[in-house]
């Protein structure tokens, strides 16, 4: 077993829209900027983001954009619209778009740690 070093990337939100920032974190937090990645390591590094509030929304997004959850339950279906939730926690929108980037493996949680939003 390798010593995993894990770097500090620091990013500013600022003008930057969601989906191209999130792809970017995606990348550093799985590790495949570095050249030893293997994908049943968790090699990432760690990625601290500022200025979340000041993210750009391309076209409708804001408004047309919706989050599904469901219980489990018949008509357990909720929804909400992407402004709704960027009003009430900025940081959830970055949130879920970095959680829907990584791949639906065992390690993701532990990835999505690393992610700290300022």
């Amino acid at each position: 077993m390798k010593n995993i070093v894990r770097k500090l990337h620091q990013i500013d939100a600022t003008g930057q829209a969601v989906g191209r920032l999130a792809t970017r974190i995606a990348v550093l937090l799985r590790g495949k900027n570095k050249p030893e990645f293997e994908p049943h390591l968790d090699l990432g590094d760690i990625v601290e983001v500022a200025n979340i509030s000041k993210m750009k929304f391309t076209g409708q997004k804001l408004s047309q954009k919706q989050y599904h959850h469901y219980s489990g339950y018949r008509g357990g279906l909720k929804s909400k619209k992407m402004s709704e939730v960027y009003a009430k926690n900025p940081d959830e929108v970055l949130r879920r778009a970095v959680t829907e980037m990584l791949p639906p493996i065992k390690l993701r949680t532990a990835m999505i740690k690393r992610l700290i939003i300022k």
